[in-house]
């Protein structure tokens, strides 16, 4: 049996990690290790629970995504980030790839699409929503 992907669902909305949650842990290769509200909260629990992979807001208070994707890389450099967001435009999109994220998934994706890019940015490939 091959080991699951861990993954640290980072989102400021409840019911955004709920639905994120209840989709990947029907994945027979996934498991939700840990949920933060935050970016200073999915820095820590990243570096204590070591996921492979973190899903990762882009906004969210005390600490945005970007600058909570630039401290994992530099202090958990074996995490990978999966940037979500609902901004479509490409200052978003290079900002947080350039702070070290290896995809970016718009929240307006499939359910189909997050399975994919947890799986494509776990196995070390870049994944970019296809809108």
């Amino acid at each position: 049996m091959r080991k699951k992907i861990r993954v640290l669902l980072a989102d400021d909305h409840v019911l955004v990690r709920r639905g994120f949650l209840m989709i990947l842990n029907t994945e027979p290769d996934m498991e939700v290790v840990g949920e933060a509200a935050n970016g200073r909260e999915a820095v820590e629990l990243a570096i204590k629970l070591r996921p492979e992979v973190v899903v990762m807001d882009v906004a969210m208070p005390e600490l945005n995504g970007i600058e909570a994707t630039r401290r994992l890389s530099e202090q958990a450099p074996m995490t990978r980030i999966l940037a979500l967001s609902m901004h479509k435009d490409s200052a978003y999109v290079r900002e947080i790839l350039r702070a070290g994220a290896r995809g970016y998934l718009l929240k307006d994706a499939f359910d189909r699409d997050l399975v994919a890019a947890v799986r494509a940015v776990a196995s070390g490939e870049g994944y970019l929503s296809p809108a």
